[in-house]
């Protein structure tokens, strides 16, 4: 974290070696996980326009790279043009958005005009317009404008910061076709087929997509790592319509809003705290795969590496991006599981392994898919029987809840406050009022709950109408959605096809025609994790899978794909994925090929259509019933309004490449500022002996950033780079011929991680009962630093003890912090012993704190609260550029000659 002094924040020198104590070579960044949370959070207030997203944008990436410190390449990656197979999953996620945003503005309205009609109080509705997050796709001004953002941010930081100056920078952005983990993947593949390549780079993909854990095992590289945000579920959200937590919209009664604090000084802060960020080192996973996977007495030779690729494959079934899961494998019912228990008894019949290099062995597949073919009747009886035990349960525990809770809780100041609560209670401020709007309440209560078949009119007096049916909810049963097709009783698969697909199960032709496209669709997604996009026009054409007994007789199966396809103009796929209401991002005659009546594609952009939960429970799980895109349809339709572009969205609708950025004391930027003094057209080739063993074509950029020229600012708030150093130009990675196979193998010369697991670590109660908590940093034999008796004393005498609160210094108050009386004034000279906290995270207390010889000195008149839990509050009540850096201190650590220790020796 950068540390703060008097309002200033000091950079991180990221050029020291990483505190993790793990040395990383490249950074790679799925900028697409960046962006959605920069530019619409879920657990903060949003920024207000878009260039505070960018700000955001920027804050985020520098707080990956100080974590992670790349010595050698960063590359980020913004999704491009997506195959074809993945616009049909685009194409769902924005409808849907679309329509959950429009249904939940008209609910909130609704709402808002019901609580107002009560009385109620609401703050006054903000005039601005919502961000439609469907602008995050190729072709957009939004994507265009952040690719500039990004070139200008690069050059900012290759001018100033130390951890960046002899970096490579590769920026692949939403004009380079391809989705952002497929085109790090491609670089990877690519390098690694160079003999240059090092066989032992320390690889880091930033990314929270689960595809990533299989991409990265599918590299064969021995040293990746994934790093990612850590998932904590059920933070809380604040109301959209009274802005209070605690509450949904639904549930939102518009109640005058508590005073937060003595002075209501946190009367807008929301309870966020610092994001953190977890390592998954795929060296471990593999360690974990060989044990599960490694099996004996084989009629062939077991390769564990080629055993990781059928696990891959395997994962496949039970979901993907581009291809539904077979209807018998859930991944929460240990679908996994279940497959690799049945590939471990049917490989010793299947003489060899599934895959090789992205290719399938579709006989030995058909062997697996019978083999879950005949235990699927018994898997769909469980799936009920656990089911019904499950509601059973959750009805019974309702009832108890029911029971058990009581008929009136007192609220507001006379709320009960739980034992040991750190804040003093407030002094009561007119006890009369407060206790007869709690009668009014009660009473409001018991004239409902006493009559519940009684409709009341809007004055109170009983209605003729008779009685009215309870509400859903306040039933002991949630009403469930109905299920006609009953895989748990005897003719599952004929009701299956009738209504999924409405044609008869005996028609053998069309069942062979939907498992031949799934079995298409199997080679196609391995092809591209193992090879790169094989068809960039395949797509699977149904919404459902087929079963797992329907694999019968797959092997004659063709699984070839048509050479030479290219993908999609931008601007075509907006056409292909945006529903009609994000029409705005697209040039008016384009757009109104989606409202008018009487446009030839306007069946494409239905303004409602049909979810099918397909035996879920949620709406965002079930399956949304869109017309498939004819692309011919579509290209015809475009092919009339083409003439009406602007030569700007001429521009936006081109396809582009990469661009390389290095900084002037990198090895090659002499060479790249030659090839423009030279004004060399022609492609050269990367000397890799000046890029870290990189390789690839260099061609001159016509938006250069460029040496002693002044690059602009795409950000009003932030400055120009007058004195430029950085240098930019056009990158394409090493090209193959169409027909090369790109080996899926651990390289010669890569060595082997040291082995992490220990033989406890096999047992699935290994951490005695504790709940599991990841490990801070790569050594697992790191010394904490502690507090020696001596110290403990000193706190002991300094900290007032007659607070007689439960732990040894949670609810002290830290001196001089609020002019605090228990306070005692500082001698001179003498250090504030609470300061040996601050810089701790709570859960972080356990290691110690950082050395009095690394904090930044700080006044002590007047000082902030300094123990950890007094971090917990944020102070912004708005979106502040900083706020990404986190609330807490500096996590240092001394430096010592020795902690310096080769790659060799790193965990």
């Amino acid at each position: 974290q950068a540390k703060e002094c008097n309002g200033v924040k000091a950079s991180v020198d990221t050029s020291k070696p990483n505190p993790n104590e793990v040395e990383f070579d490249n950074l790679y960044l799925d900028m697409n996980g960046i962006i959605h949370p920069c530019t619409h959070p879920e657990d903060k207030p949003a920024p207000k326009n878009e260039d505070e997203m960018m700000v955001a944008i920027f804050e985020y990436i520098d707080r990956i790279f100080n974590i992670v410190r790349p010595r050698r390449l960063l590359y980020m990656a913004i999704d491009g043009v997506a195959p074809r197979a993945k616009m049909n999953q685009q194409r769902s996620r924005r409808f849907r958005a679309s329509k959950e945003g429009m249904e939940a503005a008209e609910e909130k309205q609704k709402i808002r005009q019901e609580i107002l009609a009560k009385g109620g109080i609401l703050p006054p509705e903000e005039v601005k317009e919502r961000f439609d997050s469907n602008c995050i796709t190729p072709g957009t001004e939004f994507m265009d404008n952040l690719a500039k953002c990004l070139r200008y941010y690069i050059a900012d930081r290759l001018n100033s910061d130390p951890g960046w100056k002899n970096l490579t920078v590769i920026l692949s952005d939403a004009s380079a076709p391809g989705e952002g983990e497929h085109k790090i993947m491609d670089y990877i593949r690519r390098q690694r087929a160079q003999p240059n390549h090092d066989p032992n780079t320390h690889h880091c993909l930033c990314g929270a997509d689960a595809d990533l854990i299989m991409l990265g095992l599918a590299t064969h590289e021995p040293n990746f790592t994934i790093i990612r945000e850590e998932f904590k579920p059920n933070k809380p959200k604040p109301c959209a319509l009274c802005n209070q937590m605690g509450h949904e919209v639904k549930d939102c009664q518009g109640l005058p809003r508590e005073k937060q604090g003595k002075h209501d000084q946190f009367a807008d802060s929301l309870p966020t705290s610092e994001q953190e960020f977890i390592f998954i080192r795929l060296c471990v996973l593999r360690e974990y795969l060989e044990r599960e996977l490694t099996m004996a007495s084989l009629p062939f030779t077991f390769d564990f590496e080629r055993s990781i690729d059928d696990w891959v494959f395997m994962c496949f079934f039970v979901g993907n991006d581009f291809l539904p899961h077979l209807p018998s494998l859930e991944i929460r019912e240990g679908a996994i599981d279940r497959l690799v228990n049945i590939y471990k008894n049917v490989v010793h019949k299947t003489g060899g392994y599934l895959t090789e290099s992205g290719f399938v062995n579709l006989q030995r597949v058909q062997m697996i898919m019978l083999a879950v073919g005949e235990v699927e009747d018994s898997i769909f009886k469980k799936r009920k029987d656990d089911d019904d035990n499950f509601k059973r349960r959750q009805k019974e525990k309702k009832k108890r809840m029911k029971r058990d809770h009581p008929s009136f809780i007192p609220g507001g100041q006379f709320s009960p406050q739980a034992l040991g609560n750190r804040s003093s209670p407030q002094a009561i401020s007119n006890p009369r009022q407060t206790a007869f709007e709690m009668r009014m309440h009660d009473r409001q209560n018991s004239t409902t709950s006493s009559s519940p078949n009684t409709s009341l009119n809007s004055d109170g007096s009983p209605s003729p109408a008779g009685g009215i049916k309870r509400k859903a909810e306040d039933s002991d049963s949630e009403p469930e959605p109905e299920d006609n097709i009953r895989l748990w009783e005897t003719g599952w698969k004929q009701r299956y096809y009738k209504n999924k697909f409405d044609v008869d199960a005996s028609d053998d032709k069309f069942r062979r025609k939907v498992v031949q496209s799934y079995v298409e669709g199997l080679c196609w997604v391995l092809r591209y994790y193992y090879q790169g996009c094989a068809s960039w026009n395949w797509y699977y054409p149904f919404h459902y899978a087929p079963f797992a007994s329907d694999f019968d007789g797959i092997a004659d199966m063709p699984s070839d794909f048509e050479k030479g396809s290219k993908p999609f103009k931008p601007l075509e796929q907006l056409m292909g994925v945006f529903p009609a209401a994000s029409g705005n991002f697209l040039p008016p005659t384009w757009r109104k090929l989606m409202t008018d009546p009487e446009s030839s594609i306007i069946d494409f952009y239905p303004e409602d259509f049909a979810i099918d939960l397909n035996g879920k429970k949620y709406a965002w799980q079930g399956v949304a019933l869109l017309p498939f895109v004819d692309e011919r349809r579509l290209r015809a339709a475009l092919e009339e309004v083409y003439p009406d572009l602007t030569p700007e969205e001429n521009r936006r609708n081109s396809l582009g490449g990469d661009v390389l950025f290095v900084g002037k004391h990198h090895p090659l930027c002499d060479f790249i500022v030659e090839q423009y003094k030279s004004k060399n057209t022609e492609p050269v080739d990367i000397p890799p002996e000046l890029c870290h063993g990189i390789q690839g074509k260099l061609t001159l950029n016509e938006n250069a950033v460029l040496p002693d020229q002044t690059v602009e600012s795409p950000v009003p708030m932030l400055r120009d780079l007058t004195k430029n150093s950085a240098v930019s130009i056009s990158f394409k990675d090493p090209q193959f011929d169409e027909d090369f196979v790109f080996k899926a193998t651990v390289l010669p010369g890569a060595k082997k991680p040291p082995t992490v697991l220990k033989p406890g670590d096999w047992e699935k109660n290994n951490n005695d009962g504790r709940p599991w908590r990841p490990q801070l940093g790569f050594n697992r034999d790191r010394k904490p630093v502690h507090l020696d008796q001596s110290a403990f004393r000193t706190l002991g005498h300094t900290m007032p003890r007659e607070r007689g609160m439960p732990g040894m210094y949670a609810n002290a108050v830290p001196l001089g912090a609020y002019g605090s009386p228990y306070s005692r004034p500082l001698l001179s000279g003498q250090q504030q012993i609470p300061k040996l906290l601050s810089n701790l995270r709570p859960q972080d207390s356990w290691r110690g704190p950082t050395p009095l010889f690394q904090q930044t000195p700080q006044r002590t008149a007047g000082a902030a609260p300094l123990l950890a839990w007094n971090r917990m509050l944020p102070s912004q009540s708005q979106y502040q550029p900083g706020q990404y850096q986190g609330l807490g201190g500096p996590m240092s650590y001394p430096q010592r000659p020795e902690d310096r220790m080769d790659r060799g020796r790193q965990v």
